[in-house]
């Protein structure tokens, strides 16, 4: 016998209750259609040309009648919304303590980074019962990173980071989209969501790390924060004219010299990096040459985690970047990128 399933598989702590709200949207709607529907049909019937139906005392007004069909649609619209927007609001509120993985969306891939620097592509392998926060962007065009079984979906979108959170609740493998047309190989632009045990999933990091020696976002951050010289102007403490310190950076408020303020998140240090002009620091000047085209969406990931962790000691990182440097880079592109590319044969 065939199973044609009416939805996919409940798979996150979403899935229950976005079903139930969109089963009863679905069920309001197939109601008040039904009965609309049939009174429509009655009454023509009843009242049409050449019946004996009464006519001589006809309805031109119902008060309680319109009372009735005012208060009720309106309870259950108001009902509806406060729920969808309930359910809106914890989509859009990852917990602090999740785990953070990157993903960057590409004409026609997806590529992820654990925060242990192992890396893949078009594949996601998350622990089951774990919180799980994408932190998302785009290197070319508008995508949308998409979970059928998890109902979770966010746009993600070039020059800004996005994010979107979960918590996997069925161990499995499940369907990966890119939701928004991306170009001619959008159809191609699909992936897997593998749901592991927590303890599969540890053994798993820890094997890819092992094989292919990977730096950490952080390690690699700090790898590339060294290269470009960036701690010439950002150092322990504001150097003034050079650069204010980067420690302490994140989710602080930063002014500009116009009496702009501005909480430094995510995408704050991102145009930062790339276009550093337009959002001068108060105090500052024109200093620092901008990084947009020099460096990839990676090394600016790479960048943030570092920037993030409020800029660790250097040295942790060359316990394992000897393996990387003999790699080619593109111009442009870390150490670290390079490497990667060459050993996953994914750069485009």
């Amino acid at each position: 016998m065939l199973n044609f399933p009416f939805a996919p598989p409940q798979a996150s702590n979403f899935a229950s209750e976005y079903d139930t709200l969109f089963y009863v949207i679905t069920g309001l709607s197939a109601f008040f259609f039904v009965v609309t529907f049939f009174f429509v049909i009655f009454f023509a019937l009843k009242y049409r040309s050449g019946t004996k139906a009464d006519r001589s005392s006809p309805m031109y007004e119902n008060m309680r009648m319109e009372i009735l069909w005012i208060i009720i649609p309106t309870i259950l619209g108001l009902v509806i919304f406060a729920w969808g927007a309930k359910l809106f609001v914890d989509m859009r509120t990852p917990p602090k303590d999740a785990k953070e993985i990157y993903v960057i969306g590409k004409q026609w891939m997806w590529h992820a980074q654990h925060p242990t620097g192992v890396r893949e592509n078009n594949t996601l392998h998350v622990p089951i019962d774990t919180d799980i926060k994408l932190t998302m962007i785009s290197q070319d065009v508008i995508h949308a990173f998409y979970i059928p079984a998890f109902r979770a979906q966010y746009m993600v979108v070039p020059g800004r980071y996005t994010q979107m959170w979960f918590r996997p609740t069925k161990e499995g493998r499940f369907h990966l989209f890119c939701n928004m047309y991306c170009g001619t190989q959008h159809s191609e632009m699909g992936g897997t969501v593998v749901v592991m045990s927590k303890r599969d999933y540890a053994e798993w990091l820890a094997a890819n790390g092992n094989v292919r020696m990977n730096l950490t976002p952080e390690q690699a951050g700090e790898k590339l924060f060294s290269k470009i010289g960036c701690g010439n102007c950002h150092g322990d403490k504001d150097l003034v004219p050079r650069g204010p310190t980067l420690r302490g950076l994140f989710g602080s408020t930063r002014e500009t010299n116009d009496g702009r303020r501005f909480v430094a998140d995510e995408t704050y240090i991102r145009e930062s990096i790339l276009r550093p002009t337009e959002k001068i620091t108060k105090g500052y000047t024109e200093t620092m040459q901008p990084y947009e085209k020099q460096i990839s969406e990676e090394d600016v990931m790479n960048l943030l985690a570092y920037i993030k962790a409020g800029l660790p000691g250097s040295g942790r990182a060359s316990t394992v970047v000897e393996a990387h440097d003999a790699t080619p880079t593109r111009r442009g592109s870390s150490p670290a990128v390079g490497a990667m590319a060459a050993e996953r044969g994914d750069e485009r």
